[in-house]
């Protein structure tokens, strides 16, 4: 195998595919790339039995052929090559010589036959949306997904598509968040997406309209995306009956500046750490959100004014879950709906439904 290709094409190519190169594994070519060179163009993968990334560029093919290359290594020597194109070449023993500028590396690449097989989707389900809205809607669901694979289908999102609307949830047993947007109306379909190939996909999706293509089978979704192909399995087994889970009343409203309150939030916490952990106190007051905490370091107090039609509530928060919905709501102004002090509070938008956070609340001790 030889080929020719521009160095800063080349990086970026094994950038992306690296993303899926597993960091350390019992197969060692799993920590590689594979590398195939055909029909005058260059085609890379990775793969980590779960997700599989593959991308392909222009490229002066010499010699066909396909090598395993470690994909850490192979990075950092393109990226590091001063020169504007950059020649790899193999020989029968998988001896890789890589050449630019005035550098010159050998290093020791594996047989394709190493390489396990890709997944296919084959004839699979189709379905598009802007980059824009796909990467919205996993960027604001994604911090819900559960870290414990007690419920393994609780470790990825959940994606409906009924009709025009297309509904992302996570959940992890003290919280839900959901993403509601239009699409163009296809085959119905439901889902679920590991968290860990959620997280990957967005390191690659644009912020713009450009549409990106999904095809779903029984046991893999794959996302197009020009040139580059993300391929990961789905999730089996139960996902929470979230509409269940979601209060259907009220019986207290606020509305509060999200900027505001994550202040207050922030200046309360910070007597509450790892080693000294305590329930957020917050009285939701006429006119007035008011906050408190009690460690052994000391006692907090601060308040947020709000916009209050209800009943008067006190109940108790984790910080940082409350911080985490606040902050995945990009909007200046939300709504905070109460149904009682041990019942989920739901954080959505003043307008519309396009988004629904879910945070348990905790017990508190009486003081």
């Amino acid at each position: 195998m030889k080929f020719v290709c521009s160095t800063a094409s080349l990086s970026e190519a094994i950038m992306n595919v690296s993303l899926a190169v597993s960091p350390k594994s019992t197969m060692a070519a799993l920590e590689g790339i594979l590398i195939t060179a055909r029909d005058g163009c260059l085609r890379l993968a990775g793969y980590d039995l779960s997700l599989s990334i593959t991308t392909q560029l222009e490229a002066k093919v010499i010699q066909e052929g396909e090598v395993v290359i470690p994909a850490k290594l192979f990075s950092e020597i393109v990226r590091k090559i001063e020169g504007e194109t950059v020649e790899v070449s193999c020989d029968q023993r998988f001896l890789v010589e890589i050449q630019g500028g005035v550098s010159h590396f050998t290093i020791l690449g594996m047989s394709s036959f190493e390489f396990p097989e890709l997944p296919a989707v084959g004839d699979g389900t189709p379905a598009a949306l802007p980059q824009n809205k796909l990467r919205s809607m996993i960027d604001q669901t994604l911090f819900a997904v559960a870290t414990s694979d007690i419920k393994p289908a609780h470790t990825g999102c959940l994606f409906l598509l009924e009709g025009e609307d297309m509904t992302v949830v996570a959940v992890d047993g003290f919280r839900l968040a959901l993403r509601r947007e239009k699409v163009t109306p296809g085959t119905d379909m439901r889902f679920i997406v590991p968290g860990k190939s959620l997280s990957e996909l967005l390191k690659l999706l644009e912020d713009d309209d450009k549409t990106i293509d999904l095809s779903v089978s029984k046991k893999h979704i794959l996302f197009s995306l020009g040139d580059t192909t993300v391929t990961s399995r789905l999730l089996e087994g139960d996902f929470l009956d979230y509409n269940a889970a979601i209060p259907k009343d009220s019986t207290t409203d606020v509305t509060v500046s999200v900027r505001g309150l994550m202040n207050s939030i922030e200046r309360t916490s910070l007597l509450i750490s790892d080693r000294l952990k305590s329930p957020l106190r917050v009285l939701f007051d006429d006119g007035v959100i008011k906050m408190s905490c009690s460690t052994t370091m000391g006692k907090a107090y601060d308040e947020c004014p709000c916009e209050t039609a209800g009943a008067q509530v006190e109940m108790g928060f984790n910080n940082r879950y409350l911080m985490d919905a606040l902050k995945n709501t990009d909007c200046d102004m939300v709504r905070l709906r109460i149904s009682g002090p041990l019942s989920p509070m739901r954080v959505v938008p003043l307008d519309g439904d396009s988004f629904l956070f879910l945070v348990l609340p905790m017990k508190l001790k009486s003081e």
